[in-house]
């Protein structure tokens, strides 16, 4: 009786926007960080590294490319997610705010992506290692959140121990494709 009167007491207030269901650890990893966006974001940020420091730029020059970069990425992605959110979906409209809500949370992975190989290329430009170390444990450290990701990700699923190597080892070679076009770039 009492979930009745507190989902009616949710609802009645604003017909049109739906409760959100509480914010917990595993629903925030869900929600933003084992998203196709997530995998679509690590892929770009290593693709730019490939890109920027194929030509010999400095770590410092790779880290902007690869910010500015993303930040394009993300901001395209969030008002292409408002606008196709936008307007009616199951006989029900959905309203500016509630897309543009909806389309932040899914599209927070495409930042999130970029923190690892950001960090690691603020250490190059630092100083505090070598470009060449930073650039390439950079796209390291993209093999590695693919495959974590991948392994989250087949996890939650419930697939098997197996099934979760495979989609880990699956998901990483896509930054392993990158590490192998590095080398032939450089």
């Amino acid at each position: 009786m009492h979930e009745q009167s507190a989902d009616a007491a949710g609802t009645a207030g604003d017909a049109a926007a739906p409760a959100l269901p509480p914010v917990t650890t595993n629903r925030l990893v869900r929600a933003v960080f084992v998203t196709e966006e997530s995998i679509y974001g690590v892929i770009l940020v290593s693709g730019m590294i490939v890109v920027a420091g194929g030509h010999g730029d400095s770590s410092w020059t790779v880290f902007w490319t690869v910010l500015v970069t993303v930040i394009v990425f993300w901001a395209a992605h969030l008002y292409a997610g408002t606008v196709a959110r936008h307007g009616l979906d199951h006989e029900r409209v959905v309203g500016l705010r509630e897309a543009f809500r909806a389309a932040f949370r899914r599209s927070l992975g495409l930042l999130g992506a970029a923190l690892i190989p950001c960090l690691i290329l603020l250490l190059g430009a630092t100083r505090a290692v070598p470009d060449t170390l930073a650039l390439w444990t950079a796209l390291w450290s993209g093999v590695v959140v693919l495959a974590v990701l991948g392994f989250i990700a087949f996890r939650r699923r419930g697939s098997s121990l197996i099934m979760q190597i495979v989609g880990s080892l699956a998901t990483a070679g896509f930054g392993f494709a990158m590490i192998l076009l590095k080398a032939f770039v450089h």
